[in-house]
């Protein structure tokens, strides 16, 4: 089933999420809203959604890493249950996020560009693993959203923050006619930010 997403200004993405107790991660019930995060993620072209985001308060993430997107080689759509993230070193990245509850708005956000999760399978069994670059990124920022933060809060410099629409505009206008023919497609060969959820 798809999930409807939460945008900001609704309370539920500013509530801190609670822990998922052990014993629900095995009933039915919690199994299809799993399977429904999911579906919904993939369904709004998200790379993560969070279950605050479709109004469930719970600490659950859903995240999915195109192969084309990561050096490591992607991440299949996956869940992680009362995820913990730990920073592993200093070092930050700046880069573009978007998120499904900020509908088209963009942002340079500063990330960790290593950490290590810790959290629960969707079979309730315990992952422990080192994340870097995007991988990394996008479960900082669904993270984030059980603790009720969304990326601009993470923004060092507001003055990046944008509408995506009006970013491709811009880009466009400013591109000048001679290269416009070189490119029959009119296709951006960089693509757009990727949006988390």
């Amino acid at each position: 089933m798809i999930l409807h997403v939460a945008v900001l200004g609704h309370p539920v993405l500013r509530a801190r999420a609670e822990p998922v107790p052990k014993k629900q991660i095995a009933r039915a019930e919690f199994q299809r809203f799993l399977d429904d995060l999911v579906e919904s993620m993939l369904f709004h072209d998200g790379v993560g959604l969070a279950a605050p985001q479709v109004f469930v308060p719970q600490r659950v993430v859903a995240v999915w890493i195109p192969a084309d997107m990561d050096e490591g080689g992607g991440l299949e759509p996956s869940v992680f249950v009362n995820p913990v993230l730990e920073p592993l070193g200093e070092e930050l990245h700046e880069s573009w996020e978007g998120c499904l509850s900020l509908p088209d708005l963009r942002g340079l956000v500063p990330r960790h560009t290593r950490l290590r999760l810790r959290a629960l399978d969707r079979q309730g069994q315990p992952i422990d693993r080192e994340l870097t670059g995007f991988p990394a990124r996008v479960l900082q920022h669904e993270v984030d959203h059980l603790d009720g933060v969304v990326f601009p809060d993470r923004m060092t410099d507001l003055h990046s923050l944008a509408f995506g629409s009006a970013m491709e505009k811009a880009a466009a206008q400013a591109t000048p006619p001679e290269d416009v023919q070189d490119d029959p497609d009119g296709e951006d060969a960089d693509g757009g930010p990727g949006q988390a959820g």
